[in-house]
């Protein structure tokens, strides 16, 4: 069973898919929190109760959203895709190793889409959590956004090394998406206030 189950991932080259699912919706995730994180700093009026609960339902959110808009366009793109083959080569391959891998990989990239932005928005939001609960001794935004800003760099060394660029360049630049996204965030909340 396993090693039918390794045949169709091989075949429907779902690593690299998934890969690019894991990255996309993780930096998503993490930018989410990171402007998140910003709107409550400006804002300087959320309680921790409803920083905590807040960033609970965007996790959610962001996982609920990336599992199923994944699996409907994948499941739609795979049908369409096992067509044109069964179209090609005039044949029923429903049943076939074709037909079972166009089938799992759509729960495989759903279930990646949609767990990559929750873990890296539960991460961000842990140190508040550990506050909010433990009492651990933290000032949460500040080492929220520190975890926000060490994870996005960490992605952008990651898509180094995938892509052969120098890591550090990598991550410097995915650190540098993220420092705009915060100012941009940080700007316009405060021109909204005025």
């Amino acid at each position: 069973m396993l090693s039918g189950l390794l045949t169709q991932y091989k075949i429907t080259r779902a690593h690299g898919i998934a890969r690019r699912y894991f990255v996309v919706n993780g930096f998503d995730g993490a930018l989410t929190m990171l402007g998140l994180i910003v709107g409550f700093h400006v804002s300087g009026e959320a309680t921790l109760s409803v920083m905590v609960n807040t960033s609970f339902a965007v996790t959610i959110a962001l996982g609920m959203s990336g599992v199923t808009s994944a699996y409907l366009s994948e499941a739609a793109e795979k049908r369409v895709e096992l067509r044109e083959l069964e179209r090609a080569m005039i044949s029923d391959l429903g049943d076939t190793t074709h037909g079972r891998a166009a089938r799992l990989l759509p729960f495989v990239i759903a279930a990646v889409n949609g767990f990559a932005p929750m873990i890296f928005a539960f991460l961000i939001m842990l140190p508040l959590l550990m506050v909010y609960v433990w009492k651990v001794p933290l000032a949460p935004l500040e080492t929220s956004f520190g975890v926000a800003l060490a994870l996005i760099f960490m992605l952008g060394v990651y898509l180094g090394r995938i892509s052969g660029v120098f890591w550090l360049w990598a991550g410097i630049r995915t650190l540098l998406i993220a420092s705009a996204t915060a100012l941009l965030i940080f700007l316009t909340t405060l021109r909204g206030l005025d």
